[in-house]
C-alpha cells in the first residue's frame, strides 16, 4: 500500500494552525494559553541545556523502548525547538535490521492520519510548508507511537498544536498502539483541561523519567 503523497493539510507538527470541528469552550481560551506559553518557554531554552536533556530523554527512552519491545515505531520530524528524537531513532534502527520506522503524513483534512516508512538516506521532499516528508511513502501501522507535547499534565493528557489529528488517528488505531509522549520538563502543568475527545499517553518521558500509568516514574 502506498500513501497518496500530496498532502492537503500538514503535519501535526507543523507551521500551520489547523481549523478544530468544534470549540473547546470553555477552556479554549485556555489551552491556547498554555500552548503558547509552553511552546516559548521550550523555545527559551539555553542550546546546552537542551541538549543535556535531550541526552537524559534518549537515556530513559532506551529503557523504555527495551521494554516495551515494538518492532514498528513511528515519530514525529521536530519542529519548534520540539526534541529531536532524529538520531535516536537511526540508533534504534541500525540495531535491528528488522526494525522498521514511521512518519505520520496526513492523506485527507479532518481524518485520521497514516504512516510512512521512514529510514536513514531515504528520498524525501518537503510538503507545501517546509516538512520533510517521504518521496515514495510505503504504509506501515506501528505498535508504539513517540507523540510531542506542547504541554502535558500527570494523567498523561497533551496539549499539541490545536489541529486534533492525533487524537483522530489514536481513535481510528486498531489494535492500538502504545503511546509515548516525547517533552521537556517545561512543558508540565497542572492540568491540560481535557475535552472529551482527547486521548492520554500511556507513557510520558522527559529528562526526568519516564511517567506511566498511575504517575509511576522509572528512570534510567
Amino acid at each position: 500500500m502506498v500513501l497518496h503523497s500530496i498532502f492537503l493539510k500538514p503535519l501535526e507538527n507543523s507551521t500551520v494552525t489547523h481549523p478544530t470541528s468544534a470549540p473547546d469552550a470553555p477552556f479554549d481560551a485556555l489551552r491556547k494559553q498554555l500552548r503558547q506559553a509552553a511552546i516559548q518557554a521550550r523555545e527559551a531554552l539555553p542550546a546546552a541545556v537542551r541538549a543535556a536533556h535531550t541526552r537524559a530523554i534518549e537515556a530513559h527512552l532506551d529503557g523504555l523502548v527495551a521494554r516495551l519491545a515494538p518492532r514498528r515505531l513511528a515519530f514525529c520530524w521536530p519542529w519548534k525547538s520540539e526534541v529531536d528524537l532524529l538520531p535516536w531513532v537511526e540508533n534504534w534502527l541500525a540495531a535491528d535490521p528488522a526494525r522498521q520506522a514511521a512518519l505520520p503524513v496526513v492523506v485527507a483534512p479532518h481524518a485520521p492520519m497514516g504512516f510512512a516508512r521512514w529510514a536513514p538516506g531515504m528520498a524525501m521532499e518537503t510538503d507545501r510548508y517546509g516538512i520533510p516528508v517521504p518521496a515514495a511513502p510505503e504504509a506501515i501501522q506501528p505498535d508504539l507511537l513517540l507523540i510531542p507535547l506542547n504541554a502535558f499534565d500527570a494523567a498523561g493528557y497533551r496539549l499539541g498544536y490545536g489541529g486534533g489529528y492525533f487524537d483522530r488517528t489514536l481513535a481510528a488505531l486498531a489494535p492500538a498502539p502504545v503511546c509515548v509522549g516525547i517533552a521537556f520538563e517545561v512543558a508540565r502543568v497542572a492540568s491540560t483541561h481535557p475535552q472529551p475527545h482527547d486521548q492520554p499517553m500511556d507513557w510520558v518521558v522527559t529528562e526526568a523519567g519516564a511517567f506511566g500509568p498511575l504517575g509511576a516514574v522509572t528512570q534510567a
